[in-house]
Formats: C-alpha cells, structure tokens, sequence
C-alpha cells in the first residue's frame, strides 16, 4: 500500500522573500485561494510576527481556506509563537511552525548562542507552542550543514516536548542528493523517537539541485512531506518547484510508490497566478509550466508525436491544466460565460460589484483586441484587484508623442490620494518620458534596477506585462502593469511599484 506524500507550499511565505516578490494581503488570499483549488495539504500563510500585514494575511487566510491546514512560521520564542496562534484562531486545520539555527556557523556568528542554549531554546518554544496548537513543525535552520550528533539530540528532545513534524532545511542549497538523502536516513535511524513524527525536507536551488534533493529525501530519507513553492519562487535562486515534485511523483508512481491529494489541472493556473502577481516570469523552457514544456520544434519529434504522444511526451499537457483552445472569450461573450471562464481560472471575486468592474474592463479590453486569452483575463483581474485597493498612487491617462530626431515627450495624468495631478517631461524614450513624467510629481528617489516587458499572448495584438523594480532605502519592490499600450503598461507598472513603497510594511527577516 502506498504510502501519502504531504505537500506544504511555502509560496506565501518562503516564496515571498525573493527581493520584490512581496505581496498584498488580497493578493496572499487569491493565491491561497488557488492552492486550496489545487489540493495543497499545508499552506505556510506567511510570519505572523513579522509584520502587521503578514499577521493581518495570515488571519484572513486562516479564516477563509477550509479544506488545507494553515500554517505561520515563528521563531523559536514565546512572543513569535503567541503572535502566530492568535493569528491562526480561526484557522479549520492550524499549524505553527517553528525554527532556530543548529548550524556551529550559526550559532556562533548569528545566534552568538552555545549549542545547549539553542537545544534549552528549541525545547521551551516547541512546548510553549504545543499548549496553543496541535499541530507543531520543527525546523533546526541549516540543518543540512549542522553536527549530525547535536541535531539528533535537538530533534529527539523536540519530539519528546510534542513536535509533529521535523523538517531538515537545506537553508542555502548546499546538499547534494545521494548525501541528502543519506542525512535523512540517518537521522531518522538515530533518533530513538523518530517514528513519533513526520519527516519532511525544505531545500534551497542554489546548486539547481532543490527538486532532485527533495526527492532524494523522500526516497532514500524516508521523509513524507515536501516544501515547495509555485513556480520555485524564493529568495537567491529560489525553492524547490511544486509543480516539478508533485508531476515527478504522479508521473514515476512505478519509482516513488507514494499517493498525492494534489488535483494537477489546476497547477497551470497557479503558475500564471503567481507570475502575474509577483511579476516573476517564467522562464519559456521551464519544465511542467513553461510556455515551451510541451512544444516540439524538431521533425522527428513532432512525427513521433503525430504518431503517439508518449513516444516523447511523459506526461500529458492537459493534466496539468494546458488546453489546446486558449482562445476562450470575445466582445460578443457575456456575462455569464466571463464568469465561468474566471472559475475554470481558479479567480474569485468578492463581491458581484468586483465582479462587474472585471466584466466592464474585459469588455473594454474587447473593443481593442479582437480575442481573449486566459492570460489576458488574469491580467485584467489582477488589475482590477490593484485598482480596487486604498492605493496612494492611482493611473489616470496618458498621452506621448514621438518621431525619428525629436526627443520623445510624454505627459501622465495620475491620483495622488484621490486627488488628480499631471507630470510632464521629455526621456529618451515614450517609457523614459512617462515615467520621468510621473516621478516629477511623486519625487520618490527610488532606483530602478528592473524593467521587464512580456508578451502575455503570442501576437502583436497581444497585451504587454511590464515588470518595474524599485529599490530605496534598503527595500525592493515589484509593480507589475497590462495594457494593449506599452507605455500605459510602464506607468501601470511604475504607479503599483510606488505604492508599494509607500505602503512601509517592514518585515523581519525569516528562516530560508
């Protein structure tokens, strides 16, 4: 009888940290949303410590989502953990997960703690945290690279005080497979109480090993839990791809002999779900999501595929949520079928008045494309959720003009809290020009170190997704804009990079 592969997915909370990548609280609920659409066992929520934002979204998603067990992360200390079980209260299914460095070069230079302060440490934070909640996930952090002898007396005395799950970080993707896996064996050989908890494994890509380390793990280690993201979105070269794991798994049942509650159909939408709300593209040749995961280019492939799909597909496009028609909608669709398109996507709304402001826009859109992508209508989606928020920073209009040997001019029509005002300037370009044009008002100081044009569909009718990063006083931010227009996508861009500065939600750093 096989054996149950537990899927936690750190995308609201691990995935978070890549510089940028930080989302609003309605946007943390629409991915949740989505990953309870797909059949995630555990959704790390955020650190509820960290800031009053993350609690507030940790909160919301705790009271929304019913059918996977919510999890914040804390600290190995009373206050993070109290912080994180008042913020899970509502939660159908609550977990807390706590961590502290067991690495000596972590101890020393981070922690500056001695080995038996950080055992005395993890013992009184998971025994605090066990008379709030039932559910109890210990990490030791770089616990990879940590004395094998030390972190088995940790991990024993973690379960002993009531720990239900041990998961052994790879916190900056050192490992390498066979030796992973070996780790996991070998702790769970050695400690004596080992068979009281679920083993479960968090590696790091920084070696682009991250997926193959994991499996590892679980076939060699033992383990039966996997951290992972949507996407493989993470801080450095990211986390281990959900998306590479789960079809690994589904697709080698003859090797793996584990079972999955993941429902896979809805993995395509939750990659273009993250994608566009952290403005993280992914990358064509990406496996399992990529635009090119299922394309065949050479001639022998593409006659052994008219001949039988599995002579070079091992998986079937569909069973991860592709189609072959993605043209779904037009101007002469109606309300109903909009709204049936935006439920196959996985997209709720709150309320019928969102729901009509996404219809009024995506007929707007109609008027000036001829046909309708699904991108494009999580786009428009997306932008209508931007739209919707108490934002400081607001796009109005724009016009621009330029010619060969003139210098390009533009001027932006923007709300500052509510209030209209209009920039001018000239760049050397339309985009340079617009967002010249709207700093002349918003007078920032933010650096920009991204600018990043996508074409959401495959023709030049298609809509443009501009990525703006802006960096200023130590933060990084992502905004992310859709239009037709790739200028008024640029100011989009710009304005919803801005607001995000302005919002100042400072954040503690975490585990990684």
């Amino acid at each position: 009888m096989a054996d149950q592969l537990i899927i936690f997915d750190t995308t609201l909370r691990d995935g978070e940290q890549s510089p940028g990548a930080s989302m609003t609280k309605d946007e943390k609920l629409r991915i949740a949303r989505q990953l309870e659409r797909l059949k995630v066992d555990v959704i790390e929520a955020g650190f509820a410590a960290s800031s009053n934002g993350d609690f507030e979204a940790v909160q919301l998603i705790a009271n929304t989502i019913k059918d996977s067990t919510i999890c914040s992360l804390s600290r190995a200390n009373d206050r993070d953990i109290a912080r994180a079980a008042e913020a899970l209260k509502g939660a159908h299914r609550a977990r807390i997960h706590t961590f502290i460095a067991t690495s000596a070069l972590h101890m020393e230079k981070k922690l500056r703690m001695t080995p038996d302060q950080v055992l005395e440490q993890a013992k009184q934070s998971v025994r605090f945290a066990r008379n709030l909640c039932g559910d109890i996930e210990f990490s030791p952090e770089d616990g990879y690279r940590s004395d094998v002898d030390f972190l088995c007396r940790v991990i024993e005395t973690v379960i002993a005080e009531g720990a239900t799950t041990i998961n052994v970080p790879d916190t900056v993707g050192y490992a390498i497979p066979e030796l992973y896996g070996n780790f996991i064996k070998t702790l769970r050989e050695r400690v004596p109480n080992s068979d009281k908890a679920i083993w479960s494994v968090h590696c790091h890509n920084d070696l682009g090993m991250a997926v193959a380390n994991s499996l590892a793990g679980v076939k060699i280690g033992g383990a039966r839990q996997v951290e992972c993201t949507i996407n493989g979105l993470g801080e450095r070269a990211g986390n281990c791809a959900l998306e590479e794991i789960v079809m690994a798994v589904k697709t080698r049942r003859d090797y793996f002999n584990l079972d999955l509650n993941i429902d896979a159909q809805h993995i395509l939408a939750a990659s273009r779900m993250v994608s566009q709300t952290t403005g993280f593209v992914v990358q064509p040749n990406k496996a399992v999501v990529g635009a090119n995961a299922f394309a065949h280019a050479s001639g022998i492939h593409q006659d052994g595929v008219l001949k039988a799909r599995d002579t070079y597909e091992i998986m079937r496009a569909e069973d991860v949520g592709w189609t072959a028609n993605k043209i779904v909608l037009g101007k002469l669709s109606g309300r109903n079928a909009f709204k049936q398109r935006l439920q196959e996507l996985g997209v709720s709304l709150e309320s019928e008045a969102d729901n009509n402001a996404a219809f009024a826009r995506f007929k707007e859109l109609a008027d000036r494309k001829s046909e309708i992508f699904d991108e494009d209508i999580l786009a428009l989606v997306n932008d209508e959720h931007t739209a919707g928020e108490k934002d400081q920073f607001g796009f109005v209009s724009l016009s621009q003009h330029s010619e060969t040997g003139e210098r390009p001019h533009a001027t932006v029509v923007f709300t500052v809290s509510g209030k209209e005002v209009t920039g001018e300037s000239d760049g050397n370009g339309p985009v340079d020009a617009s967002l010249k044009a709207i700093e002349s008002h918003a007078r920032s100081g933010a650096e920009m170190v991204l600018y990043s044009v996508n074409a959401i569909s495959g023709s030049t009718e298609s809509q443009g997704e501009v990525t703006v990063r802006l960096q200023n006083s130590g933060r990084v931010v992502n905004g992310v804009g859709a239009d037709p227009d790739i200028v008024v996508a640029s100011a989009k861009a710009y304005l919803s990079a801005l607001n995000k500065l302005h919002s100042k939600a400072d954040r503690v750093a975490a585990q990684g």
